[in-house]
């Protein structure tokens, strides 16, 4: 008797098109022709499974606790995540510079992470990354990072090969999924083929010409289109876009329709989940378009948004010429950082343009002082107060201004 596996999003809505998904149980091996291209669809999926509330091991053997910590940002502290550090004592050597992460943070770090003592015997990680794996609830995701830091550390292709074999079945059966990330020339032709045959997924990421392309090469009970054909695609950080094959019809994006509008109103998948009156999966596959939702419920998200339901189908083309832009086309937009009550703003164009900067109007409470808004100092902000006293702090210098007057 087949049982049927959950399809879930890798946290990439185009990859997810052209895989079919991913599943509970799926194994999926990236070769990296660059070594720093799965960075990115890593970081996808991590951000798609945390948001999930899924647990998720990320088993490094190729960074230090403070680098991967600051490659992660504010996913280092999500409560569901489990980094298994087995650099510290692998290919640092144990060495006092990385060992210091350490000392520094003691028991006020907010983040999970465990140090292996031993990361040269496969059986000790194998061990820990089990024992975590029993803790946790729910579907688990993991990470490894990578194959070939396992074989530079444990010194030749057995030993990887005999871990992998032995963990992904296993794996498989936890209903667990896991990303394994392998430099493909760093290995033999074969390992390469018995990491296919075990991997329900395999995937290469190369560069041609100054071109990134993904190659989907095996995807088991999945049919994709692509198959054994290079996709290109560019990349912005974790922003993901694959270029449109020529003479392809045009196809509407309602699940990155979906998520650039919710992201612009500051809203998480759980807060516009709780808002329509769906779950964060709901959002999560929607904006994955693995699923696609009722018009009732098309309707209750374009209300909560402040949009038509035809800005879901739209390109945002019908209104980037435009120059003026009615009041009553502002909308109100949320601060989830700020305590509530302490400030209310206006977005003064509408929500399918994204220009930038983007137009806010701000207000706070008579008597009560605002707390800080734009935390960053990366770019300059610019405003005019209209009433009131605005403070400011720019490079250590504090600055005040009255109404009428404008700052940079």
């Amino acid at each position: 008797m087949s049982i049927r596996k959950n399809r879930i999003s890798s946290g990439v809505s185009q990859l997810d098109r052209l895989l079919g998904g991913l599943f509970i149980g799926d194994n999926v091996v990236w070769y990296d022709n660059a070594g720093s291209l799965a960075g990115a669809f890593c970081m996808n999926f991590i951000q798609a499974s945390l948001a999930q509330d899924r647990p998720l091991i990320y088993v490094s053997f190729d960074r230090s606790p403070k680098n991967l910590v600051e490659k992660l940002g504010p996913l280092a502290e999500n409560q569901h995540l489990t980094i298994l550090d087995c650099f510290t004592h692998g290919k640092g050597d144990g060495s006092e510079v990385f060992n210091k992460f350490y000392e520094k943070n003691g028991a006020q770090w907010p983040y999970q992470i465990i140090k292996i003592k031993e990361p040269w015997r496969p059986e000790q990680v194998m061990e820990s990354v089990y024992g975590i794996h029993k803790t946790l609830k729910n579907d688990v995701r993991l990470v490894f990072e990578s194959l070939t830091g396992m074989q530079d550390l444990w010194g030749g292709e057995e030993h990887v090969l005999k871990f992998y074999t032995h963990s992904c079945p296993k794996l498989y059966e936890l209903n667990t999924i896991a990303y394994w990330v392998v430099e493909k020339g760093a290995h033999s032709d074969r390992l390469r083929a018995h990491i296919n045959q075990i991997a329900q997924v395999a995937i290469e990421l190369s560069v041609k010409k100054g071109k990134s392309a993904l190659t989907i090469l095996k995807a088991e009970k999945r049919s994709p289109d692509t198959l054994n054909r290079p996709t290109p695609y560019r990349n912005d950080g974790m922003n993901i876009r694959f270029e449109k094959e020529a003479g392809a019809a045009h196809k509407v994006d309602l699940g990155m329709r979906l998520k650039e509008l919710r992201t612009r109103q500051g809203l998480s998948q759980t807060e516009l989940a709780r808002m329509v009156g769906v779950t964060p999966s709901n959002i999560s596959q929607i904006e994955s378009n693995l699923i696609y939702p009722s018009l009732t419920a098309l309707f209750r998200i374009a209300e909560t948004l402040s949009v038509e339901v035809g800005a879901f189908f739209q390109d945002r083309a019908d209104v980037r010429d435009r120059v003026v832009f009615p009041a009553e086309e502002s909308v109100h937009i949320r601060f989830p950082d700020l305590p509530k009550g302490s400030i209310s703003g206006r977005l003064l164009t509408p929500r399918t343009l994204n220009p930038k900067p983007n137009p806010i109007s701000l207000k706070s409470p008579k008597v009560k002082a605002c707390p800080p808004i734009f935390s960053s100092t990366k770019v300059r902000k610019s405003g005019i107060c209209w009433r009131g006293i605005c403070k400011r702090r720019w490079a250590g210098r504090r600055t005040g201004s009255g109404p009428g007057m404008s700052s940079i």
